[in-house]
């Protein structure tokens, strides 16, 4: 299996990395938005070092969760959330990826877990003068950058070329499930 074949259950897994501020998020969601035109299911997985909540204070579920609840469901027409209450330090990216619902998914995507040995795209910006990850990674396959004076051999795709990631992408996609 070379670098490029990195799948769970089928599906390829690819993981943005980077810095704060280097725009992985902003990267990953024009390509959501790509798989998503032509009708290809994502899900997403990220990594934070912060403490969050994604429910607010005096919502049921977040009374339940501060009444001690070690999972709360919530659920609607248009989607559900779960969340768990962990013991662990961190939970690792094998651990959440156990946590998807693998039916019609077309890909995984991840963002962060940039010491996790999936396949993962360097997003750099220049002018955040810190140093680049794909020299000590192998993982990393590619490189999205602002930055003209790298000489990496990777593939490198100039800030904003989203349709040649988008276009990279498919084609690692095509090569996993081959």
């Amino acid at each position: 299996m070379n670098k490029y074949q990195k799948k769970y259950k089928g599906i390829p897994i690819i993981g943005f990395v980077g810095f704060s501020g280097a725009g992985k998020t902003t990267t990953l969601t024009k390509i959501i938005q790509k798989f998503s035109e032509k009708g290809q299911n994502t899900a997403v997985l990220k990594h934070t070092h912060h403490h969050f909540d994604i429910d607010k204070k005096g919502k049921d579920s977040y009374r339940f969760r501060e009444s001690g609840a070690r999972q709360v469901v919530v659920g609607s027409k248009k989607r559900f959330a779960l969340m768990v209450e962990l013991e662990q330090e961190e939970p690792d990216l094998t651990y959440l990826l156990g946590k998807l619902s693998l039916s019609n998914l077309d890909y995984i995507l991840f963002e962060g877990f940039k010491h996790e040995s999936f396949i993962k795209i360097e997003v750099h910006r220049k002018e955040l003068g810190r140093p680049w990850l794909y020299p000590n990674d192998p993982s990393i396959v590619a490189l999205v950058t602002d930055d003209e004076s790298d000489s990496s051999t990777l593939p490198v795709f100039r800030w904003g070329n989203i349709d040649g990631l988008f276009t990279f992408l498919e084609e690692m996609g095509n090569r996993v499930n081959s």
